[in-house]
């Protein structure tokens, strides 16, 4: 399979394929060191961490809360 993929790829040596020089200097040209254009409030971080925290946790919730239903019906059905 790698000899395949290899083969496609053509005459391209291994030094071509890792650049680790040229990669890291294109991170650092993607990092700004100005301050954020608009700065968030600290309400409007409650209110996205608020709804976040929900988002994440009603489904778990649900489940936990229909728990007791879920074992009846497993109970219900005859296992074959």
């Amino acid at each position: 399979m790698v000899s395949a993929v290899l083969r496609m790829m053509g005459n391209v040596s291994v030094s071509t394929l890792t650049r680790p020089k040229e990669i890291l200097k294109e991170t650092k040209k993607t990092i700004y060191s100005k301050p954020p254009r608009n700065k968030i409030s600290a309400a409007q971080s409650f209110f996205v961490m608020s709804v976040f925290t929900v988002a994440m946790l009603t489904p778990a919730a649900w489940i936990l809360h229909h728990l007791p239903e879920y074992r009846q019906r497993a109970r219900q059905r005859p296992k074959t």
